[in-house]
């Protein structure tokens, strides 16, 4: 393994010695994205406030005894076309799988067309002229969009003066139709400049406001950069840090990168993470997330650099697509077994498999090949002085729906017989859709661990399964250790020996036809322990 990199370098060196420039450094990928989604939030809101103004229109006129309240008029086609485009750019903006630069881009053609239709509908009604003077200056409903646009919705200060200007000019074809109409009279075109120059200046304030916000941006991308890696848009959260998507500077292999905040890394020792770390790499299993890299941040945070997976995880496959059938989750079963069987040879427990560690997906040519995730924190059951990352901050590793009860009871340390207990778990909600144990709260679940018989996967509703395998699952659920398979190799045997129709490539590469019209988000190596 390289030497752990620094966080916050602007550019990278080759081996030859040439220093590649700085990477343009942009607002991040899911800082985008949630603009963008903001931005539909906003077009939701104009929206409504255009029928509200349709609505509140006729009840003023009612009001005041106008006999034409009932009458549809054409401010009120104005008001509801904009309503309705409003509504359409929502949904639009709100789609998770559309560009969020490209919203983001028509989002300043919304503005513009926004302004279009306040500068004419602002000006059309001649009753408004009993309310201010013709040529009064004065900060218009559009100067307090694109401020608006400016806070909310990042663009380059350049973009910002460009639109925001077209923007407030929209007030003076507007003030000048309403002029030929009668309804709002002025002496000469520079009154028309004259009341509406604070629009002008607030234009000023907005790109301001954008530069701010660029600045921020380039200090997030610059602060995202690992060393050769330049961190893109969040995959998921957890107890222990962040994954991120993430892209090598000089290849063009994408990777996922988990961050360790350092109040969690507490008083780890760099030697210690780095044995975890190059431990967890040396692992060659195909069926065992790869691990790139690693490092420490200037800010003391600890990092893994992994491959990123294509496909998505078996909670999200049972949650999605219900129970698998029985020869499909023998096929997973086996494959994660590989993994743990590799890692068990090596001294290692991986202390936290579930659904939710496990992917599965397509690599290369080959269809739901698994891959066992987070074995960036494997315990060594090697006698040592020394502790892992999670136990150093004070956690007891794993998740209580799969925990086994030694774990659980704190009676020994965890042996790779305590992830085939969690294996076990895996297989009953692969094949039942449920958990081992359901219960109120976490203390309830791990009661039932500890003392209760687990009712068998056959006795579910709905679920039929081969000879055999409701006792291979029940065995890997031994309270005793001792009473379960005494390796992953072992469980592999005992499910091979299952009398059922193989799940094989021809059977998954339909079932993926069938069900990936629309390619899954990127799963990585995501951090969602509870502790």
């Amino acid at each position: 393994m390289g030497t752990p990199h620094l966080i916050g370098l602007a550019a990278s060196s080759r081996g030859d010695g040439e220093t590649l420039p700085a990477v343009r450094r942009t607002l991040p990928d899911d800082l985008l994205r949630v603009a963008s989604r903001r931005l539909g939030i906003i077009a939701l809101v104009v929206g409504i406030l255009w029928a509200v103004y349709s609505v509140i229109d006729h009840v003023v006129m009612w009001d005041h005894g106008d006999p034409t309240w009932r009458r549809f008029k054409t401010v009120d086609a104005i008001a509801l076309g904009c309503a309705l485009v409003s509504l359409v750019f929502c949904v639009y903006a709100r789609k998770t799988r559309r560009s969020p630069q490209r919203v983001l881009d028509l989002g300043q053609l919304f503005l513009i067309f926004t302004a279009m239709a306040l500068g004419l509908l602002w000006h059309w009604a001649p009753e408004r002229n009993s309310l201010v003077l013709a040529t009064t200056p004065m900060v218009s409903w559009i100067a307090v969009l694109v401020l608006l646009f400016a806070a909310l919705v990042p663009g380059t200060p350049r973009t910002t003066l460009v639109i925001g200007l077209i923007a407030v000019s929209m007030n003076l074809p507007g003030m000048a139709i309403a002029h030929a109409r009668g309804a709002w009279p002025y002496d000469s075109v520079a009154d028309l400049l004259v009341m509406h120059f604070p629009d002008y200046l607030v234009v000023g304030v907005a790109v301001v406001i954008s530069h701010a916000y660029t600045r921020l941006g380039q200090q997030v991308s610059k602060a995202r950069e690992l060393g050769s890696y330049q961190l893109g848009e969040l995959l998921g959260k957890g107890g222990m840090g962040e994954v991120y998507r993430a892209t090598h500077r000089m290849l063009a292999r994408p990777a996922a990168i988990k961050l360790i905040r350092p109040e969690m890394a507490g008083g780890l020792a760099l030697k210690r993470f780095r044995f975890e770390a190059e431990t967890a790499a040396a692992l060659r299993s195909p069926h065992t997330v790869e691990l790139y890299d690693f490092g420490v941040t200037e800010s003391q945070s600890y990092y893994f650099v992994m491959e990123l997976l294509e496909g998505m995880t078996l909670d999200t496959l049972v949650r999605t697509y219900g129970p698998v059938p029985a020869n499909r989750a023998i096929s997973i079963l086996c494959q994660v077994c590989e993994s743990l069987e590799e890692a068990h040879a090596c001294g290692l427990v991986h202390r936290d498999i579930k659904p939710a560690n496990i992917h599965i997906g397509r690599v290369g040519l080959r269809h739901d090949f698994v891959k066992v995730l987070d074995f960036g924190l494997v315990k060594s059951v090697a006698p040592s002085r020394e502790t892992s990352l999670a136990t150093e901050v004070g956690m007891t590793p794993g998740t209580p729906d799969y925990m086994a009860p030694e774990v659980t009871m704190g009676d020994s340390p965890p042996d790779r017989r305590a992830d085939l207990y969690a294996l076990g778990c895996v297989g009953y909600y692969l094949l039942t859709g449920k958990l081992t144990f359901e219960a109120r709260n976490v203390f309830h679940v791990i009661n039932r661990h500890v003392n209760d018989a687990p009712l068998p996967p056959s006795q579910h509703e709905g679920i039929s399964l081969p000879a055999g395998l409701d006792q291979i699952i029940l065995s890997c659920l031994a309270k005793q250790p001792g009473e379960r398979p005494q390796s992953a190799a072992d469980l592999a045997r005992l499910l091979g020996t299952i009398e059922v129709e193989r799940w094989g490539e021809r059977e998954a590469a339909l079932w993926w036809a069938r069900h990936d019209s629309s390619p899954p988000l990127p799963c990585a190596a995501k951090d969602s322990s509870r502790t």
